[in-house]
């Protein structure tokens, strides 16, 4: 699933390609995609003749501001790219991929692809006057983004105490931290020495600083690789992410921690994989032994 820097990455993408040009119409060829309006047809009617004013992202969400002369047009195009969506703009020439689901079109024969093998991405048109988070509820549930002020080492360490759960399963939690998925939850739990199996409740001040300049440091580091693909992400023109190349411990199971050499492990929690060195990370303070 695209995190915090796959998002990122297609936001800055779509900020560059897509600004201050009309919706001149669109196609849905998967109806259950628009998640709002519950009319395909007014989902149209809706976006048609607004401009990208610009794309913003909150948590894993893309939000568009729409522009328009009109007053009664307007609002806001929301994008949830969940497992394997794309956003692809091309030519309006290009052959359709088997999974394009909704087609967004624009002048000189543009045209912005919303791709989704999986089919759980979704898309919304949030009318003018109507808060975004009445109709894309689950923005409502999000914690600060890690790149907001408020991100503090007190918000992280008030978050996380008197829980007693794993810290890899709080930190994909979106009430926690906004954005965080798999990939990068083990990449800062590497870079923080951090077990994923410890418990939230053990952690000490002094842990959870490293933790959250970790997972700020790592986002910032895929981001600027263009976020990871190992299956299906691709960026606005269809290129991969190269984070991948460079992970500390993410998919390395087996293979030698960059940093000693041990092999890299991987355990499943609450149903999701984990990686980590068992050399470079430590259990409440206390080197684990294996």
């Amino acid at each position: 699933m695209p995190e915090l820097p796959e998002v990122e990455t297609v936001r800055r993408g779509l900020n560059q390609l897509t600004l201050n040009q009309e919706i001149t119409g669109g196609d849905v060829l998967l109806d259950r995609t628009i998640a709002y309006p519950f009319s395909v047809g007014e989902f149209i009617n809706g976006i048609e003749e607004n401009a990208i004013a610009t794309w913003h992202r909150r948590g894993k969400y893309l939000l568009a501001e729409l522009s328009s002369s009109s007053p009664s047009s307007t609002g806001w195009l929301g994008v949830h790219l969940r497992m394997t969506g794309q956003l692809l703009w091309l030519h309006r020439d290009e052959p359709l991929h088997k999974h394009t689901r909704v087609r967004l079109f624009f002048g000189d024969q543009q045209e912005l692809r919303f791709v989704d093998q999986r089919t759980f991405g979704k898309i919304w048109w949030v009318p003018p006057g109507v808060p975004v988070e009445s109709i894309i509820t689950g923005l409502a549930k999000l914690a600060v983004d890690p790149f907001s002020p408020e991100f503090t080492v007190e918000y992280l360490a008030n978050k996380l105490q008197n829980r007693r759960r794993p810290i890899k399963t709080a930190l994909l939690d979106q009430s926690v931290v906004a954005g965080l998925g798999n990939i990068y939850a083990d990449e800062a739990l590497f870079k923080s020495g951090i077990l994923p199996e410890t418990l939230c409740i053990d952690l000490q001040l002094k842990q959870i600083k490293p933790l959250r300049t970790a997972i700020i440091q790592v986002l910032e580091t895929s981001i600027e690789a263009g976020g990871t693909t190992f299956s299906n992400f691709l960026n606005v023109k269809g290129t991969n992410g190269n984070y991948g190349g460079v992970a500390w411990v993410y998919n390395r199971a087996g293979e030698p921690c960059r940093v000693c050499s041990t092999a890299i492990q991987r355990i499943r929690l609450a149903g999701r994989s984990s990686h980590f060195c068992s050399q470079c990370q430590t259990l409440g303070g206390v080197r684990r032994r294996d």
